[in-house]
């Protein structure tokens, strides 16, 4: 568990849970979903003191639920969104030269309690996200390192909910950098298995692929489901005559819609991906198809040239004394020039009607 102070430009990260709220800015806590089964208590507790209010039982069952699709809810003191990560696994075989699973993509869920004036966060186990935006809001603390604001940077977060469409948007755009590596991936599989000899590991490789963009389809509209919702609630928000908080709401809505933006951008590229998938899949059939219309064409010219052979000799070897040919000395010779005649001959018909060509090279 990691508790943080953000004030105006200040970013102070507290040893403990404060006993009380802080006078200005607000507390964001970070902490991972084990944690939170463990400290529950003192975090419900925390919230009551800093906030008059704790979390609903049926929202903290839904943090500690590590399936939960992405969702959101509110209540009259605190708004509830559970944002599903994206994150790449298969790295590491894209190193050694081999095709990864487009399969192995973590969905893990993050949730984000939006109160006033306190952020609670859970995450899961191994999540980057917590420690990336705390060691980045460190370097943008005055007098420490500014190279971050002016490399293009924002300023600090001013509120709660603006600061949980940060982490929200960090974790959209951490797929979009994959965009690439998949769509590289997914190329090397289909040249593999449109290939002389593909491998049985690479059809089983595609198909798992393919399931798993179909999973990861649900995972995104999920996502635009959940934003959609926060949209709305911020739209539904009563009026304020504080140009300050006006400012502050259309701050939000901006950032919301540009997050709502880059989950579109990922929706557009993985349904693009399960479309070059699903091409792949019938380009196979077809090729296999194709290749067994090949193989009884030849066999059906093979028997159309040796039907006439097998015609002849039968005729021939009929039990009957008065057939022609059968007592001359050369009968054999004519017959077997007749039967060599025809069959050339048919051969020549077929080779020119490209009934036995030879496909062009690939």
């Amino acid at each position: 568990m990691r508790i943080f102070h953000i004030q105006g430009d200040q970013f102070t990260e507290l040893q403990a849970l404060p006993g009380a709220a802080p006078a200005d800015g607000y507390l964001w806590v970070g902490v991972g979903r084990p944690d939170f089964e463990q400290n529950v208590g003192s975090l419900q507790a925390a919230l009551q003191r800093w906030t008059g209010g704790q979390l609903v039982d049926l929202h903290v069952v839904d943090l500690l639920n590590p399936h939960l699709p992405s969702a959101f809810d509110y209540t009259s003191w605190y708004d509830l969104l559970v944002f599903r990560r994206l994150a790449a696994l298969g790295a590491d075989d894209e190193k050694a030269g081999a095709p990864a699973a487009l399969t192995r993509i973590d969905t893990s869920p993050v949730g984000f309690a939006v109160f006033d004036r306190v952020l609670l966060t859970v995450h899961p186990a191994d999540c980057m996200v917590r420690e990336y935006f705390a060691n980045r809001l460190q370097q943008q603390t005055p007098g420490t390192d500014v190279r971050d604001v002016r490399n293009g940077g924002a300023r600090m977060p001013p509120s709660p909910a603006d600061m949980a469409l940060r982490m929200v948007n960090f974790m959209v755009d951490s797929y979009l950098e994959l965009r690439r590596l998949l769509t590289k991936q997914l190329d090397q599989l289909q040249q593999e298995l449109f290939g002389p000899s593909p491998e049985p590991s690479s059809w089983k490789l595609l198909l798992d692929s393919r399931n798993g963009l179909h999973l990861l389809e649900d995972t995104c509209e999920d996502q635009r489901a959940a934003i959609t919702e926060w949209i709305d609630a911020l739209d539904e928000l009563p009026p304020d005559g504080d140009p300050a908080v006006l400012r502050e709401r259309e701050l939000l809505r901006v950032r919301s819609r540009d997050v709502q933006e880059h989950i579109e951008r990922v929706l557009t590229h993985v349904r693009r991906l399960e479309s070059s998938a699903e091409n792949a899949v019938q380009m196979h059939f077809s090729a296999q198809s194709n290749r067994t219309n090949e193989i009884m064409r030849t066999l059906t010219v093979l028997t159309a040239i040796f039907l006439p052979l097998n015609l002849v000799t039968g005729f021939f070897g009929m039990n009957f004394e008065g057939l022609p040919l059968i007592h001359s000395a050369k009968g054999f010779w004519w017959t077997f020039g007749f039967m060599l005649a025809v069959g050339c001959s048919l051969s020549w018909y077929f080779w020119r009607k490209r009934y036995l060509s030879r496909p062009p090279p690939r």
